[in-house]
């Protein structure tokens, strides 16, 4: 296949995935702090770079997190690191999904990964997915808990919401036009700091 086919061929695929929205000069600038060029990590691991666009367009690894404005293929520094402990991307969806009690659940996560759309972790393994999943349910249900607007009720949201911020980055503007809406740390950090402040034991 003539040079830069593959190339052309992923980013179609990412625009089919994600749609076609604009990136400004912020969202590139955030893109380019928090991951990497692909041809830049590949050369890294002395990978080439048209043999990893073959493996994500044939679902065996992620799609890019983002494409920068300039077309360049922004992936996290971490791309290769799980199917490397799977013990090759042949083996990674089976050792992925396998972090998953229920099938199903395990291939909707399976399916989400390859999208590349797990931007919302500094890590994405299956651990911090599922602690995400958690995080995000209990930060939903809090507001409903009998003890709500205790200072007890206070300082165990304020922790479940702490930990999700340790996980997730801060996130691009591009991230609300693809995604259609707020993102999680909008809804389940940003606002949930905003309406209920953290209470402080009286003395």
């Amino acid at each position: 296949m003539p040079a830069g086919d593959l190339k052309h061929r992923l980013a179609a695929r990412f625009r089919e995935v994600n749609g076609v929205h604009p990136m400004t000069a912020a969202d590139d600038a955030y893109v380019s702090r928090q991951f990497v060029v692909l041809e830049e990590l590949c050369a890294a691991h002395g990978r080439p770079a048209d043999e990893v666009r073959r493996l994500m367009l044939g679902r065996l690894l992620p799609m890019p997190g983002y494409l920068r404005s300039d077309g360049a293929e922004m992936v996290p520094s971490d791309l290769f690191a799980l199917a490397e402990e799977a013990g090759g991307t042949d083996r990674l969806e089976a050792w992925f999904t396998a972090h998953w009690d229920d099938r199903a659940a395990g291939k909707d996560e399976w399916d989400a990964y390859l999208s590349g759309q797990y931007v919302c972790l500094h890590a994405v393994t299956p651990a911090a997915i599922r602690r995400k999943g958690s995080l995000t349910a209990a930060i939903a249900a809090a507001p409903d808990e009998p003890d709500a607007g205790s200072v007890a009720w206070s300082s165990r949201l304020h922790a479940l919401v702490d930990e999700l911020d340790a996980l997730e980055p801060q996130f691009a503007d591009y991230d609300r036009l693809r995604f259609g809406g707020p993102t999680s740390r909008d809804l389940c950090i940003d606002a949930v700091r905003a309406r209920f402040p953290r209470l402080a034991r009286q003395p």
